[in-house]
């Protein structure tokens, strides 16, 4: 068994057939097939399911997989450090939060990719839940979330404090008089969302559970609907205003012990902090870790 047949089961696994796996390595499916038996008779057993649609993991091949993913990273970092001569250079992929993004990160990006020109940066949006999964399996290189966040392979450092506000329809005027509502749904991001959770918890200290919930894809279509009476959400109440200025949602704010949140930026505590990366922590993210 070496590194390439875990490469070539890798991409058998994740295209789910030979001839696919074949294209995507650029090479013949007899190939790829050799490759496959090989490394099933070295480990003596069975890693996939093989028919006319394709090939499908047994069991086996599911316990194998997190490791085959693990070793094809080692072997990206192994490269790249390798090439790391100390100047910020290269591919770096960094996931936020939508508002911290909409709110925070702008002015800083556009510092960052000036002072180093030579980085190829990309920002993925998400959730805290889907970005945390996503710096654990390597997918990005840190991530700006919801705090805290305790995880014994993270790295956790604190970037921002924002403080949270509920927002409603511009006629509702209090947030007795909100809660009060008979029919109140609650307008928010999908599941894995914190400031979800968060609000589902202050609703929650208040005796108010089992509401119906609107979910949407984007901030501009939450703040839609909620201008439009549909329901009430929880968010930064500093995006009100760059991100919809004329009234068009009333501002409720919370006692500081609910509001005030932080944003951490989170990393893979075994990952090799690439020059690129470090002078981005250092450009953009606060110098505070735990």
């Amino acid at each position: 068994m070496d590194a390439r047949d875990l490469a070539t089961f890798s991409a058998v696994a994740r295209l789910g057939g030979m001839s696919r796996a074949a294209r995507e390595l650029n090479t013949v499916q007899s190939n790829v097939t050799q490759r496959v038996r090989r490394l099933e008779e070295a480990l003596g057993v069975r890693l996939f399911e093989r028919s006319r649609n394709g090939a499908r993991l047994t069991a086996a091949g599911e316990r194998l997989m997190p490791y085959a993913a693990r070793v094809d990273a080692l072997l990206t970092e192994a490269v790249r450090a390798a090439r790391d001569d100390g100047a910020p250079r290269g591919l770096l992929t960094i996931g936020a939060l939508e508002t911290t993004a909409a709110l925070r990160l702008s002015p800083r990006l556009a510092s960052y990719a000036s002072t180093h020109p030579h980085v190829d940066l990309v920002l993925r949006t998400g959730t805290t839940a889907e970005m945390i999964e996503q710096v654990l399996d390597r997918t990005l290189e840190g991530a700006f979330v919801c705090g805290p966040v305790v995880h014994p392979e993270l790295v956790s450092t604190v970037a921002f404090e924002e403080e949270l506000a509920l927002l409603s329809a511009p006629a509702k005027r209090s947030i007795a008089s909100i809660l009060s509502q008979p029919d109140l749904r609650l307008v928010i991001l999908r599941a894995g969302c914190s400031y979800r959770q968060r609000l589902e918890e202050v609703l929650a200290r208040r005796g108010i559970v089992g509401l119906r919930r609107l979910e949407f894809g984007t901030l501009e279509a939450i703040l839609g609907a909620v201008s439009a009476g549909l329901g009430i959400t929880l968010l930064p109440r500093a995006l009100v205003g760059p991100a919809w200025r004329g009234g068009r949602v009333a501002t409720h704010r919370l006692p500081p012990a609910e509001a005030r949140v932080q944003t951490v930026f989170v990393r893979r505590r075994d990952i090799l902090c690439s020059s690129a990366l470090l002078a981005f922590q250092k450009h953009v993210v606060a110098k505070r870790a735990f």
